[in-house]
């Protein structure tokens, strides 16, 4: 690739990210944004690393020095929501839509990648590139881990689109920055009767909506107020006409929490408010937990280096506030240490809306960014080698 690539290197990004957002692809489905994402690499001489994954991408630059070994990490993966931004771009696929900025991501680490590759020869050990699949359903950085891309690895960065903060903003914060995801099923067995005679049979949707108001009380009254916990019932399903009370109804809903701690002891809170709910109205209630990614917690000592990196490209840098939302970039913060940015996008809807846009401008604000934190955190780690290691 030659220098006179950078000077386009913004009209490049835009072109690439438009075009991932025209072909939006669903979790575990990014088959041809696997294809785009290894082309647009492999056009600049970017080595495409061999792994186990169906899709997502793993990429590498090397200095003379292969090692430490440091990676960035971008999200691939679109959404199951019909677009309504009417873009000249808008996706072509019907109800699949980038609504969560996981194509600026993709375009923004590829760009990082671009600049890298100019200076492959100065790098001071490795860089990883990691271009995720399947983060919305909160499984994919678990595939990637599964498959050795994190072996040998010394840090991991990334970021995150922020709507609500301008252009040449960014958000960066030590510990926890966006929260748990927890994901819960409440089965609820009544006794089905007639509408008209309701003392006869046992009303699973009277005890459901108990239930779900008492649910409430834990936030209220079981824990701490200085404790951040959201408990949301999201969908209540019974009954299949009007003039009969079904004999089961199911609740669905998730838990987010900023506490590892907290998040430990929701599940037996929730099982002892069911059954006991359940038990005064004469019903059965079950509690199904699946677990999923832990909160995202960033790692001091690089979150004092992204703070140092933004404010030399003269970026902006805020003290965000965290976010219910959750990352499975968390996954990997408990294998290495991280650091995880909210990058403003002065957008128009917050993220998951039909009408979800953002600024193009940042993208090669992003772009430099990890370009220029993935090298400050490689010259971290070559000092700290040579005083015996960063803690």
């Amino acid at each position: 690739m030659g220098e006179l690539f950078l000077p386009n290197l913004e009209k490049k990004l835009v072109s690439i990210r438009r075009k991932l957002h025209q072909y939006p692809e669903l979790s575990n489905e990014e088959f041809e944004t696997t294809k785009r994402i290894k082309s647009w690499l492999e056009e600049v001489g970017i080595e495409i690393v061999e792994s186990s994954l169906k899709t997502g991408v793993i990429a590498e630059i090397s200095g003379k020095k292969k090692a430490p070994i440091v990676a960035v990490r971008a999200d691939i993966d679109a959404l199951p929501i019909t677009e309504e931004t009417g873009l000249s771009f808008a996706s072509k696929i019907h109800g699949k839509m980038h609504a969560c900025g996981h194509d600026y991501h993709t375009a923004a680490l590829i760009g990082a990648a671009y600049l890298l590759k100019q200076k492959e020869c100065d790098l001071k050990g490795t860089v990883r590139f990691i271009f995720q699949p399947a983060e919305e359903i909160g499984g994919g950085a678990l595939k990637v881990l599964a498959s050795g891309a994190l072996k040998n690895v010394s840090a991991i960065l990334g970021l995150h689109n922020k709507p609500d903060l301008p252009v040449g903003t960014v958000g960066i914060k030590s510990g926890a920055l966006m929260a748990s995801v927890d994901h819960f099923e409440i089965k609820i067995e009544g006794i089905g009767t007639h509408a008209a005679v309701p003392h006869a049979g046992i009303d699973p949707i009277v005890t459901a909506s108990e239930m779900i108001m008492a649910l409430q009380t834990i936030v209220s009254r079981k824990l701490s107020p200085f404790h951040n916990v959201v408990i949301s019932v999201a969908q209540i399903r019974s009954g299949h006409t009007w003039n009969v009370i079904s004999n089961s109804a199911h609740l669905e809903g998730t838990v987010r929490t900023f506490q590892e701690d907290i998040r430990e002891k929701i599940p037996g809170l929730m099982k002892q408010i069911i059954e006991g709910v359940a038990v005064a109205h004469g019903a059965r209630a079950v509690l199904r937990w699946y677990p999923g990614p832990p909160p995202v917690n960033n790692d001091e000592k690089l979150t004092k280096l992204a703070i140092k990196t933004a404010e030399k490209l003269k970026l902006k840098v805020v003290d965000p506030i965290p976010s219910m939302a959750g990352e499975d970039f968390a996954f990997y913060q408990k294998e290495v240490p991280s650091s995880f940015v909210f990058m403003g996008t002065s957008g128009t809807k917050e993220w998951h809306h039909p009408a979800f846009t953002l600024d193009e401008r940042a993208l090669s604000i992003s772009a430099h960014y990890l370009k220029k934190v993935a090298v400050s955190t490689l010259t971290e780690f070559n000092v700290s080698s040579d005083d015996d290691g960063m803690e």
